[in-house]
């Protein structure tokens, strides 16, 4: 760290008998100096260089024994990043240099290598950490109002035309103009980037000609990676929280700490396996040359350890309060959880983050699995985290695909998965609801393949998950079939709409509003070019899902209805004369026992009372709203659907209908037991215009309707 006048360098490590600070020239080729850290306090080496400067390069070399079969694997020959380093330059240029081990011996990783892989290294970075925040402040977004929308920050305007060629594919280019006008046009309130962690591209890909795109294989839990920037500066991320959140956007870091990219006992040797191999990693306990491995990359950090944990929160601390960052969503959650080897949602990391002044008041957001034993653990995270919810996921691709026997699970997902989380005391934004991330089928490929194509990741087609619940609607892949692009479009409006209007936190996938394909690819990782990067040459068809998304998006918005606080009762709530939802059959009555049980039933009416919202806002006022009426039919043939009459009696207005080609239904009118014409695959929205004097905020919607449709015409 530097102070003004030098620069402090300390390094935790338990085992070692000798830590060398080693300085770089500005390329980043040439070992100027070796210095040996002279002090040694509560195992921590330190030392301060007076001379030192911000731009000065660095890295470590660690001495110590080397023995595997201990969990030792310190090799001084191996120039090591800085655990806390602020910044990274150059990239890894893989050769054999870079492993403990003489690669392809007899005993493998039982040897030892003395070759210097200081040149092919990447070198840490002294910098400058003083930023002008100005009057920069947290937007706060309440959970219940947050909209997510998870992005790539290179995919994301690598190909815009807006953004200047210069700044595409970097943390700038999120900044500008253009991309904040489309996102607050959108709707949504917070943007989740995948990792911007420094991170390692895999050996094997770069042989391959390919890279980590992706970003899960974190070297540096403290620096930037290096190739989102396009001006070498820290500042430039600062520069863009600071931007979104002057446009009342938050930002959200999708962050790895479960693992790191130094993999299992064949892997590299780059910072912590060197640094101190049993004091950061999880190993086998009777047999300490292997790695637990609850990742499936190799290895797992040593969260049990007091240093490792510590690391992990500074790393937290250190983006919300020196990057200004909003949350966090945690990348395969349960591992971190882990004390001995059991999922403890009691553990200390939960524990420590549930007590921090600085974390417990940030979003956080759970991907409440892992791929070890019992990592299985959606709805088991305490109160104050959120959690990726995959089984809203499966149920909705299921029904939407016309599955039988899942009318009774998407009643659940419709209304926030109590089942999952009010037992916990915990309430419907508990769910971060999706129906696509960057890990699986795009929207367009979900209606389109019902098989992965994988081939281009150039591994046989093995890699990436062979169920997807997708249906390509008769023809695999593209087609010129009119009918078949038509049915597609209706599938994505289908889903869009269940996703925004569902109880819980919505998360979008970028590329899903403007129709993105990434051909059938299902684990695209490794594929950093077009496949990837979003296409924003957008057809006819793509910029009608773009406004019909706006349009829900800003029902949303508008109607506390469809983003309540609590979960639904099923009853009558004080002052409302029906309960505050109300499941409904094609016959306009409420759902019976054997209908739930029906595994052929593939209509759904869900009826939410504006009475029964049970909601006061910021100042303690009660909320009311309009009642609505919510028509699902997955089935292929049309379901005549019966509207119900509740006093006082008024009159259904149709809002969007997902078989017309914009999803719109301007002001189209059906009395209370009228019949309405609910085509097959579709989902319908309607709103109850009372004969008390609610006439003209049911105007004021049909204007919205207009006025939307317009904006994202233009």
């Amino acid at each position: 760290m530097w102070d003004g006048e030098g620069v402090n360098f300390a390094l935790y490590s338990e085992h070692a008998e000798k830590v060398e600070l080693c300085l770089f020239d500005l390329s980043g080729k040439r070992e100027t100096q070796r210095i040996a850290l002279p002090e040694h306090t509560d195992m921590v080496w330190h030392g301060y260089l007076p001379e030192g400067r911000p731009g000065q390069l660095y890295g470590y070399r660690v001495y110590g024994p080397y023995a595997p079969e201990q969990g030792h694997r310190f090799n001084h020959h191996k120039l090591l990043l800085d655990p806390y380093g602020k910044q990274i330059q150059g990239t890894l240029n893989w050769n054999d240099s870079h492993f403990g081990y003489r690669v392809g011996s007899k005993q493998e990783d039982l040897s030892f290598d003395r070759r210097d892989n200081a040149a092919g290294m990447p070198k840490n970075k002294v910098i400058d950490s003083a930023f002008t925040w100005g009057a920069d402040a947290p937007p706060n977004i309440p959970w219940h109002e947050t909209l997510i929308y998870e992005l790539h920050v290179k995919g994301f305007t690598m190909c815009h035309p807006d953004v200047p060629a210069r700044l595409r594919g970097t943390y700038a280019g999120l900044a500008t103009a253009p991309v904040i006008e489309y996102l607050t046009r959108l709707g949504v309130t917070a943007i989740e980037l995948m990792p911007v962690h420094s991170f390692i591209d895999d050996r094997q890909l770069v042989e391959r000609g390919l890279r980590n795109y992706w970003g899960y294989n974190s070297i540096g839990f403290f620096a930037l990676e290096p190739r989102y920037l396009s001006t070498n500066s820290i500042r430039e991320f600062k520069t863009m929280v600071k931007t979104l959140h002057s446009a009342g956007l938050e930002v959200i870091l999708d962050v790895v700490y479960n693992h790191t990219a130094e993999g299992n006992h064949l892997g590299p040797t780059l910072s912590f396996k060197g640094i101190d191999n049993s004091t950061y990693y999880r190993l086998i306990g009777d047999n300490p040359r292997y790695y637990m491995d609850y990742t499936g990359t190799g290895n797992a950090l040593n969260v049990r350890h007091p240093r490792v944990l510590q690391l992990i929160m500074d790393s937290l601390r250190y983006w919300v309060l020196e990057m200004h960052v909003d949350g966090f969503r945690f990348d395969l959650a349960a591992t971190l959880a882990r004390e001995l080897h059991e999922v403890n949602r009691l553990g200390a990391f939960l524990d420590i983050i549930h007590q921090d002044p600085v974390l417990s008041q940030v979003k956080l957001i759970a991907e409440p699995w892992d791929l070890g034993e019992g990592g299985y653990q959606v709805g088991n995270f305490p109160v104050g985290w959120a959690e990726w919810n995959d089984r809203y996921r499966d149920t909705v691709r299921s029904y939407w695909k016309g599955d039988d026997g899942v009318v009774g699970d998407l009643a659940y997902r419709l209304t926030g998965s109590s089942d999952l989380y009010a037992h916990s005391g915990r309430r419907p934004y508990a769910s971060v609801n999706f129906v696509t991330a960057h890990d699986g089928f795009t929207l367009t490929d979900l209606v389109s393949y019902n098989y992965k194509h994988n081939d281009a990741n150039g591994e046989h087609n093995r890699d990436g998950t062979d169920n997807n619940l997708s249906w390509n609607c008769g023809v695999e892949g593209a087609t010129e079939n009119t009918e078949i692009k038509a049915l597609r479009a209706k599938q994505k409006r289908n889903m869009l709409a269940t996703l925004i209007l569902s109880q819980g936190i919505p998360m979008i996938y970028a590329g899903d509003p403007v129709g993105q394909t990434q051909n059938g690819n299902n684990n695209a990782y490794c594929q950093d070019n077009p496949t990837t990067w979003i296409n924003w040459s957008l057809e006819f068809q793509d910029r009608d899902l773009m406004a019909f998304v706006q349009r829900i998006i800003h029902l949303r918005r508008r109607h506390p209805i469809f983003r309540r606080r609590h979960f639904f009762q099923g009853r009558p709530i004080k002052g409302a004369t029906v309960k505050d939802v109300l499941w409904l059959n094609a016959s306009g009555n409420e759902m019976t026992e054997d209908e739930w049980r029906d595994p052929s039933f593939h209509c759904l009416g869900m009826f939410l009372s504006g009475q029964g919202l049970d909601e006061t806002d910021e100042r303690g006022k009660k909320l009311s709203d309009e009642n609505f009426l919510l028509l699902l039919n997955a089935y292929h043939e049309d379901v005549p659907f019966k509207l119900p009459a509740f006093q006082p009696v008024g009159r259904w207005i149709a809002w969007m209908d997902t078989s017309v080609d914009n999803g719109l239904r301007p002001g189209k009118t059906y009395d209370p037991g009228q019949t309405y014409p609910l085509q097959g695959r579709s989902m319908v929205v309607l709103m109850e215009r009372r004969k008390n004097g609610k006439k003209e905020s049911a105007n004021r919607e049909e204007n919205l309707n207009g006025e939307v449709s317009s904006e994202a015409a233009s």
